[in-house]
């Protein structure tokens, strides 16, 4: 069993990790925005519908502290490059909704995640399914945390 002394350096190790991958996937995000023409936002965006799936103008304001006006800019040039179209709420006509656009993802942004995708399923397949369950866990757990730290106030 490992010493109190040896599972604290495991943490740090790990905490250091986990800060010097999100370092990467931000410096990646912008790279790719860059090579799109996008810009920083334009990115934060579409990373937010990736992972919430369609918002409102209102939410993505309030997910990313921007003002309306700012949110109504990047999505005039998401929807100008293909990748989102806002789209009238089929209840509420008054509302609107920002949605992915798969086709337009999938030509502009995805060649640019191609080769980490494959990185990734490469180092997931060194692993055996007892510690993709542990990776897994670890994952969701950090996610949950995250998220809790992000709600909007």
């Amino acid at each position: 069993m490992a010493s109190d002394d040896e599972a604290a350096a495991a943490r740090a190790r790990v905490q250091a990790a986990v800060v010097h991958l999100i370092a990467e996937v931000v410096l990646y995000n912008h790279l790719v925005a860059q090579r799109v023409g996008l810009g920083a936002s334009d990115g934060q965006f579409m990373t937010l519908l990736n992972v919430h799936g369609p918002l409102t103008p209102g939410e993505l304001a309030r997910h990313t502290g921007m003002t309306t006006g700012t949110v109504t800019g990047v999505l005039d040039r998401l929807e100008q490059a293909g990748l989102v179209e806002r789209t009238r709420d089929a209840a509420d006509r008054r509302r609107v909704v920002v949605t992915p656009r798969q086709e337009g993802i999938e030509r502009t942004l995805m060649p640019h995640y191609r080769a980490q995708g494959e990185h990734l399923d490469a180092v997931l397949r060194t692993r055996t399914a007892d510690e993709l369950a542990v990776i897994e866990k670890f994952l969701a757990d950090v996610i949950a945390g995250a998220a809790e730290q992000n709600r909007p106030v």
